[in-house]
């Protein structure tokens, strides 16, 4: 049970790090204080990096650090440091790539045992509290790497400095340095796309959609791939693998069918059983994908999940401030998807006579679908079953959405999961991109609202000058407080979600603002010996290296943001050092990214505007916003798209020796070569050539 007496995390505002407050272990947050004590007491340090919507971490917690005896073991030996992981990533990339390197597989809760200068030397995962299916106890872990250090201290810091190398050379063995001119540049091929699709497609489950086996991830940036490697060559297989994973996806467990929004991942191949927490950076990357997705099918099911979705955002993961928060418990009452899951007899009893239909739709059993009670998911499309059925699709439609409605609300009166109501700038930044995505593909102009005022937020409270006129970010905010110099992905995803705001919005300010970043970046974190950013700032000096983070994770690589924001600023404003600086670093990882594209697909994506160059749309004319939203609504990938009323002091490229007379005009230019100007939308859409037939 938990100690009576607080620790020093009980003055931290992380949830994860107040989750362990009161433990009997001695636990530091990370900082000059406890690395301190491991140099000046000779002591190894023991790191503990999770999160707070992590089961494992917390079956940990209960099993191990509140047990009185293992606390007092850890609090002899070690320097004891919590961290969370969405707070510090930097910190957690570091040592999972040396538990990486130790033992080839990763995870939470992260334990690693680092020297007293911070060098990782060994760690694992979940430990249990006995030996059992081979994994030694906690206990037994602590006790033998207390004697290693004691007794064998020569070996363990050839180790430490071992993996040290490892980790600093890691990223820059993906690297290429490119020449600075010659015939390396503007290398790019079909061929190659055809070659980045052809590796993909390995890995299609070709049943279940989605890519491999369980555990299955939704992997959106490489679904966002194929929707752009289809836009390009018609490759229908590219569409179809698409549609299939969106749509298992929608219809299965991972998919809450009765709040909205998406789980982290599926523990099966089926999309049946989700891992319970829910993220908001997934699901705003599934909104981005779905509505894509829509743009080219005008599936009804994708845009019931973009809209589902985001009624869940805003009712449960939104602050009245207008920031976003990390996200939602797996557990509630210490039991792992409770909340969420039901018994074939609770239905019953609050459905009444519609149970039947019910449970045969959403595939509930008397003996449980999942561990005994029942993950509701649709097994067939519904139109499909109400055919099978002689069912009256839309009648069935009206008696669903009533039994969801009554199990939602006896559901709301459970127990709730807990709120991580840390605010990120990173994942905040994803999800203003994809409201300004469902915006532009399905008009609600609440989304956009939401969006202004996000933005407006992340300015207010993740911003603060220097005394040299920067704009310097933080990355985490909560109870009024700012924290934590801001990683690189920070300030990508943030220009990025600037450019995606001014195409749904037009504010030219935005642009600027973008601009700005990019220089701030380029100062504080740009290596300029192979041309990519590290993922800290040159004044952050509390990690033991600098990484560069190039693959894409389960958000996209800030490196790769970085060069796809470069790459379209560079168009915007006719600033040649942001094209050159984009194309430096897709050169650079090119050659990586052909070995390894299913971890490269935000690099991928990239690459496919070099091999068939991004449409730039120049909108100028009193209707020009009216103009820009009908456009918005088709599938037009990477596109750039300005529109303005056409007036003196529009300096932009595409707007330039283009004054507004009244009426308005659309240019579409490639490389500022622009044909003759369209007068109505209907007549672009039908003679440009840029439309897909799809999106009638």
């Amino acid at each position: 049970m938990k100690s009576t007496k607080a620790n020093r995390l009980v003055k931290e505002s992380s949830p994860y790090l107040l989750q362990h407050a009161y433990n009997p272990v001695d636990w530091y947050p990370w900082g000059e204080e406890a690395l301190q004590r491991a140099v000046t007491e000779d002591k190894p340090i023991l790191v503990s990096i999770g999160y707070a919507a992590c089961h494992w971490c917390h079956v940990m917690e209960r099993e191990s650090f509140e047990d009185e005896q293992v606390a007092e073991l850890m609090n002899r030996h070690y320097i004891c440091i919590k961290i969370d992981r969405e707070e510090r990533p930097d910190i957690d990339h570091i040592y999972m790539d040396a538990l990486q390197a130790i033992s080839g597989q990763g995870g939470w809760p992260l334990n690693m045992f680092l020297t007293p200068e911070g060098k990782p030397f060994y760690g694992g995962t979940y430990f249990p509290p006995r030996n059992v299916h081979g994994r030694p106890s906690w206990s037994n872990v602590l006790r033998s790497v207390h004697e290693a250090f004691i007794s064998n201290r020569e070996a363990v810091n050839e180790q430490a400095d071992s993996l040290t190398r490892h980790i600093t050379q890691s990223d820059n063995n993906l690297i290429k340095i490119p020449l600075t001119d010659g015939d390396e540049k503007r290398q790019y091929s079909s061929d190659e796309a055809h070659r980045l699709f052809n590796e993909m497609r390995q890995r299609f489950d070709k049943i279940n959609g989605g890519f491999g086996g369980a555990p299955k991830f939704p992997n959106t940036l490489n679904l966002q791939f194929l929707l752009r490697y289809y836009y390009h060559t018609a490759n229908q297989e590219s569409l179809d693998h698409v549609v299939l994973s969106l749509t298992k996806m929608s219809l299965g467990g991972i998919y809450d069918h009765l709040g909205g929004g998406f789980a982290r991942y599926s523990v099966d191949a089926e999309w049946l059983a989700p891992h319970f927490e829910k993220m908001l950076y997934d699901n705003a990357l599934l909104v981005t994908a779905l509505s894509e997705a829509y743009q080219i099918t005008r599936e009804p099911l994708f845009k019931q999940r973009v809209y589902e979705t985001l009624a869940f955002v805003a009712r449960e993961m939104t602050s009245v401030e207008g920031g976003f928060y990390a996200a939602l418990d797996a557990d509630s009452e210490g039991v792992e998807g409770k909340f969420y899951t039901w018994s074939y007899e609770e239905i019953k009893t609050l459905l009444g006579d519609d149970a039947k239909v019910f449970c045969n739709v959403y595939g509930i059993q008397p003996e449980g679908n999942w561990e005994g009670v029942n993950i509701l998911h649709l097994p067939k499309d519904l139109k499909q079953w109400a055919k099978e059925a002689g069912e009256d699709f839309h009648q069935l439609q009206e008696l669903l959405a009533q039994c969801r409605a009554k199990l939602f609300n006896a559901r709301s009166q459970r127990v709730r999961p807990g709120l991580d109501d840390k605010i990120l700038l990173g994942w905040n930044a994803l999800m203003c991109s994809a409201y300004c995505k469902a915006y532009e593909t399905f008009g609600e102009e609440e989304w956009l609202s939401i969006a202004q005022l996000n933005m407006a937020f992340m300015l207010q409270v993740f911003v603060e000058v220097n005394e040299h006129g920067q704009a310097l970010l933080y990355h985490t905010y909560k109870d009024g407080s700012s924290k934590y110099p801001g990683f690189l992905d920070d300030y990508a995803f943030l220009a990025e979600a600037m450019l995606d705001l001014y195409q749904a919005s037009h504010d030219e300010r935005l642009i600027g603002l973008a601009a700005e970043l990019v220089a701030t970046a380029h100062e504080h974190f740009y290596d300029e010996h192979n041309g990519f950013f590290f993922y800290t700032p040159d004044y952050q000096t509390d990690v033991v290296v600098r990484k560069k983070e190039l693959f894409d994770g389960v958000t996209p690589s800030g490196n790769a943001t970085m060069a796809a924001v470069c790459r379209k600023m560079g168009v915007i404003t006719g600033n040649t050092e942001f094209s050159e600086l984009a194309e430096r670093m897709l050169l650079g990882i090119k050659d990586s990214m052909l070995k390894f594209s299913f971890s490269f697909s935000k690099w991928a994506s990239l690459m496919l505007t070099y091999i068939y160059p991004p449409k730039e749309i120049a909108i100028v004319g009193l209707q020009y916003d009216i103009y820009a939203k009908e456009i918005n609504r088709y599938f037009l990938p990477d596109k750039i798209q300005m529109a303005s009323a056409g007036t003196a002091e529009n300096t932009f490229p595409l707007f330039q020796n283009r004054l507004g007379t009244g009426n308005t005009l659309i240019y579409l230019c490639v490389d500022y070569t622009c044909s003759l100007p369209f007068k109505d939308v209907e007549s672009f859409r039908r003679e440009s050539g840029i439309f897909l037939d799809t999106t009638a």
